[in-house]
């Protein structure tokens, strides 16, 4: 007989003296103020456990014996009014000094969108790095009360979570979660009204809804297509994070872009600045330049004004990190928008063209050209972005072109441990206010070694009995048998003594080689497997659902995990998440990253290791690269591309096993008679003091505003400083490409020729090149005299640069520009000249892409 179960919830009545709990419940702050998150932890722990760390699902679902007895429980009651007393005052303070005199929060606003955001676990529309940056980006604007925005999609069922069952096969499994259940309320306009607008798809309209998450004092404003009047399939337009074939992703990106405009339009937000986070949300730029065309502007004029106020950071040096669209689907759902734009959808499609993927349409490239301040993620990313895209501005050499980089940085709140804070609170003044202060963390150095040592230690059995009971759920429910499961948790428990523990927590991309420590497998086993010196590996992630080599990787340590070896020693934890990530960063002892060099664009997860006093052991690219100085961790020399991958995994992987012999297992066993290991604390110190206050998120954003929002910011002024200069900026630059190619430089009779010039110390050398502009104006093109030295492989390092005059027209429209060189130091000199179009409006001196060499 077959019985229908019914769900009741009875909710319980929050008494008065609690009553703003459900405040707490719904602002974002929880995300990264422990304080508030204790208030919900102490009324019932299981249930908060059960429940996802989600308030909202808490405060429905905790006892009302609970409520009724903290709301008479004095020592609650205290907890309660310091966690409200803080909340109170974070969001009482201004902004903070570091942003007085760069941004007003009275007229200036940034408008940041991103695919995903990762704040925490109860708002689920994250999948990895690039959301947990957004969601950081988003805290420390809250912090310094930098005026903010953030627009992205609400994602009902999110990205999936992640089941590895007994053969190591990764199982995507999508829940759908209860808007109620969701930190998020109807944003409205005002008069009060909720907010929808449209988008328009090939043959129909999408209404979306626009939901309002409070994050301290920004707001994020996430789209939501799962409404009654669309149809089924455009209701399941945002169901998903990075679900669904490439149609599916164009429709997506199309809600995020031109929706999210739309969305800011109708809560009546005027930008000052908008900020790309990574290609998805490119169409944005298409929106605005089609508002401005329905004003009368036509569209080149359109995209400049559009463009000087945008910015674009772009993540990945990974080519399936970059949306492309084929020609055939971009021209079916953007034949009518072009024709609002006045264009054809053919010249529509240029704007993303890309020489590797000619004929298809790049938002990449797209982005680059609708924006004109442009970033990568760290130092070497920065590098390797502008040789990737290097096609926008051909003739300029790629280390000079527009693409800069802002590295990235970790909300320190987040991801630092209670037990940090604890201690910093009682020890340290105003840390939170110093964290950008690189003198201020040297304090760190007197914290005493023991307390040090004792702190980690606590923080690593945490970790252990999370991890323990995680892999104890995961085992049974694959089918293991007790006594395997006995010798899988062995070493996890307190009195198994003290291991040291390396951590790997990352997404299973092949390019981030999470089996590289596989490569000799014998010698693992010695590593691992010294009784004296015990040593455990913890690995975490997901693969995409499509990436079958990813899932590979995870089913391999799956399958040496369970060797007799390795057994118990290798760990590897299903569905990372934000809240088993906190543990991890913070818990073990070394944090390991193996990527192949070029591609980790920065990575984050070992900032947030290092600034909990792990040590990282990581091959020297993005973000480590910069951060490593010998004292603080260990670093791998990368071979680079010019090697054979094989070899270069059998090298490099050989490097890590020789660090972890000969000085990272021994360093944290030799105690020299102490209860703990002198050197490796000095290391840990060294870590934290290093790095805390270089990569956290709040100095990230602090150069964002100095290095791009100001500036672009400036820029749109500039651009609107004078009527119709948009229109002839525009016009300035398809005359300049129109001519360019008929520029040459040719040096004047005697000035400048083959071999070797003797001159004396003090003496001019007179420089005079003859250009011909073909119609160009002289004070349009600037003439150039590179110094510097010419190194045995034909690098030429820079040292100076200077500037040739126009002197003299010659016949033809040709001009002559002149120079009196006088090198400032003796010896062998070389210098190399150079033209490229000068306009004053322009934001970058090399945005045309526009050069030419003597």
């Amino acid at each position: 007989m077959t019985h229908t179960t019914f769900t009741l919830e009875v909710q319980p009545r929050i008494p008065a003296r609690l009553r703003r709990l459900e405040e707490l419940a719904g602002d974002l702050v929880y995300s990264w103020d422990r304080r508030v998150r204790a208030l919900f932890a102490r009324l019932d722990g299981g249930l908060w456990r059960a429940c996802g760390h989600n308030p909202k699902v808490f405060l429905r679902r905790v006892s009302q014996q609970a409520l009724d007895e903290a709301a008479q429980d004095r020592g609650y009651l205290e907890e309660y009014s310091r966690a409200l007393s803080g909340y109170d005052i974070y969001m009482q303070t201004a902004v903070r000094s570091e942003l007085v005199g760069r941004f007003d929060p009275q007229t200036d606003l940034v408008a940041y969108f991103c695919a995903e955001y990762g704040l925490h676990e109860s708002l689920p529309i994250y999948s990895g790095g690039l959301g947990i940056l957004a969601g950081d980006h988003c805290k420390a604007a809250s912090d310094l009360g930098l005026p903010f925005v953030a627009v992205g999609l609400l994602y009902r069922q999110g990205y999936f979570t992640q089941v590895i069952d007994g053969r190591g096969q990764q199982q995507a499994v999508y829940r759908p979660h209860l808007i109620e259940d969701l930190p998020v309320t109807p944003a409205l306009n005002g008069d009060g009204e909720p907010v929808r607008v449209t988008v328009q798809l090939p043959g129909r309209d999408v209404s979306l809804q626009v939901w309002r998450a409070k994050v301290g004092h920004i707001d994020l404003y996430l789209l939501d297509s799962d409404l009654p009047d669309n149809a089924a399939a455009d209701r399941a337009l945002t169901y998903q994070l990075y679900g669904g074939d490439r149609e599916w992703r164009m429709q997506q990106e199309i809600v995020l872009g031109i929706g999210g405009v739309r969305a800011l339009r109708a809560l009546g937000l005027r930008a000052t600045v908008w900020h790309i986070n990574e290609g998805h949300a490119a169409f944005q730029i298409l929106e605005r330049c089609r508002e401005q065309v329905a004003e009368g502007e036509n569209f080149v004029a359109a995209l400049e004004r559009v463009a000087a106020n945008t910015v674009f950071t772009t993540h990945t040096p990974v080519a399936a990190g970059h949306d492309i669209f084929d020609a055939g689907l971009f021209d079916r759902y953007f034949t009518d928008y072009a024709r609002g734009l006045g264009l054809s959808v053919e010249a529509l499609r240029t704007y993303g063209y890309s020489p590797q993927n000619a004929g298809s349409f790049n938002m990449t490239a797209m982005a680059l050209r609708g924006t004109r301040f442009h970033n990568g993620v760290s130092q070497i990313h920065g590098q390797v972005a502008s040789r990737m895209e290097q096609y926008i501005w051909p003739d300029v050499p790629a280390e000079e072109n527009p693409i800069t980089h802002v590295t990235n940085g970790v909300h320190a709140s987040t991801f630092l441990a209670q037990e940090w804070s604890n201690l910093f609170d009682v020890r340290f003044s105003d840390w939170r206010g110093s964290l950008t202060d690189c003198a201020y963390w040297e304090c760190l150095r007197d914290v005493p070694d023991h307390r040090f040592w004792s702190l980690r230690q606590e923080l690593k059995t945490l970790l252990l009995q999370v991890v323990r009971r995680r892999l104890i759920a995961q085992h049974r429910r694959a089918g293991m048998a007790e006594a395997q499961l006995r010798r899988l948790t062995r070493y996890l428990r307190e009195d198994t003594g003290d291991a040291l523990v390396l951590g790997f927590g990352r997404r299973f991309a092949t390019y981030k080689r999470a089996t590289l420590l596989f490569q000799d497998p014998e010698r693992l086993a010695r590593l691992l497997g010294d009784p004296q010196r015990p040593v455990l590996v913890m690995f975490a992630g997901k693969a995409h659902p499509n990436d079958q080599p990813g899932q590979e990787l995870i089913r391999r340590i799956h399958e040496l995990s369970l060797r007799p070896e390795f057994i118990g020693r290798i760990l590897l934890l299903e569905n990372y998440d934000v809240a088993l990530a906190r543990r991890l960063v913070s818990g073990v002892d070394v944090w390991l990253n193996n990527p192949v060099y070029p591609l980790e664009a920065s990575g984050t997860s070992g900032m947030k290791a290092a600034m909990n006093g792990v040590v990282n052991l990581s091959v020297l690219d993005g973000w480590w690269a910069e951060a490593y100085d010998g004292s603080n961790g260990w670093g791998i020399v990368p071979h680079g591309d010019d090697f054979d991958p094989a070899f270069r995994d059998r090298q490099e992987a050989s490097d890590l096993y020789d660090l972890l012999e000969h000085q990272v297992i021994p360093l944290y066993f030799d105690r020299g008679g102490h209860s703990y290991s002198p050197d490796w604390v000095a290391m840990a110190k060294a870590s934290m003091t290093t790095i805390l206050p270089r990569f956290n998120a709040e100095r990230m954003v602090l150069d964002y505003v100095q290095r791009l929002y100001g500036p672009a910011r400036d820029q749109r002024r500039r651009i609107e400083s004078e009527p119709g200069s948009a229109m002839a900026l525009a016009e300035w630059k398809q005359h300049v490409h129109e001519r360019w190619p008929g520029v040459t430089l040719v040096p004047a009779t005697g000035t400048v020729g083959e071999g070797r010039r003797l001159l004396a110390f003090g003496d001019a050398l007179e420089l005079r090149v003859d250009v011909a502009l073909n119609g160009l104006q002289a004070d349009h093109v600037v003439v150039e005299c590179l110094l510097g030295e010419q190194q045995e492989d034909g690098t030429f390092v820079l040292r100076d640069s200077l500037t040739l005059t126009p002197d003299a027209n010659l016949p033809g429209g040709a001009v002559t520009y002149r120079l009196a060189l006088r090198p400032g130091v003796t010896g062998l000199q070389h210098f190399r000249i150079r033209a490229y179009p000068y306009h004053p409006l322009l934001a970058h001196r090399f945005e045309t892409g526009c050069m030419t060499w003597l």
